[in-house]
């Protein structure tokens, strides 16, 4: 399965921009397997962006047999990586942006942090951002509001993650900046998520899906949202519940 190269993607019926782990991911092998090969049969008419905590490594195993289909667009490692086509190719545009708002403050921030015995430092290394596990039973609010004051964002999720941002950089601002950047008509998106670091995807007031296993803090904040709908169905089963309402989806060849 392979992105649309060349394809003018202001002109798909639908961008599906989804989460990963729990949500495109989520799901029986029928339900992903339905839904995938939905996409496959239309790539004409459905663009796809995954929008993750996942770097570029991860998405390039996940897509390489085939079963998978492979993006047209990645928002990875929480919004701080964007890249498109099948070579994962950096949108320079975009993430030169994101880059001065980091301004390699890596050590810095492991720094500040050392400190705090609750954060475990994850080990894979990340350009804009630094990630750490975390225990629920001892989170610290002060320390979130120590990471704000030092200017960047403080972002927990799943109670096990807990992310360290540039200022004004997460999923949901960095899909509108892609969505700006490719003239992709906003009415044209649907955005799907299970976690509350994919809250900022449902505030960016884009069609949203958040699937039936989403955890309960996440369904709390986006229940009265105008333009979000909770899923019946996990993962890919409450995806292609929502998607086959916005176009109509030829059937996947036998």
């Amino acid at each position: 399965m392979s992105a649309r190269t060349g394809t003018d993607h202001s002109r798909a019926d639908v961008v599906l921009a989804t989460d990963l782990d729990g949500t495109f991911l989520g799901g029986s092998d029928e339900e992903r397997s339905r839904l995938y090969s939905a996409i496959d049969a239309n790539r004409d008419s459905v663009a796809l962006v995954f929008v993750t905590g996942r770097d570029i490594p991860f998405i390039r195993q996940l897509t390489a047999d085939g079963w998978v289909p492979t993006p047209d667009f990645v928002i990875g490692d929480v919004g701080t990586t964007i890249v498109q086509g099948t070579e994962f190719e950096t949108v320079s545009e975009l993430e030169a942006d994101i880059a001065a708002r980091w301004g390699e403050a890596g050590e810095r921030v492991r720094a500040m942090l050392a400190d705090v015995d609750w954060l475990e430092l994850q080990p894979t290394p990340f350009r804009y951002r630094v990630s750490y596990y975390y225990d629920p039973a001892r989170y610290d609010p002060s320390v979130a509001a120590m990471i704000e004051e030092a200017g960047f964002d403080c972002l927990t999720s799943a109670s096990t993650y807990l992310d360290v941002l540039p200022r004004g950089v997460s999923k949901g601002p960095t899909l509108l900046r892609l969505v700006e950047h490719l003239k992709i008509d906003p009415a044209r998106v649907l955005v799907a998520g299970d976690t509350m670091n994919d809250l900022s995807l449902f505030e960016t007031g884009l069609k949203g899906v958040a699937v039936a296993n989403s955890e309960p803090d996440l369904v709390a904040r986006v229940k009265d949202l105008q333009n979000t709908t909770i899923s019946r169905g996990d993962g890919a089963a409450g995806i292609h519940e929502v998607i086959k309402t916005l176009t109509s989806l030829k059937e996947a060849a036998a």
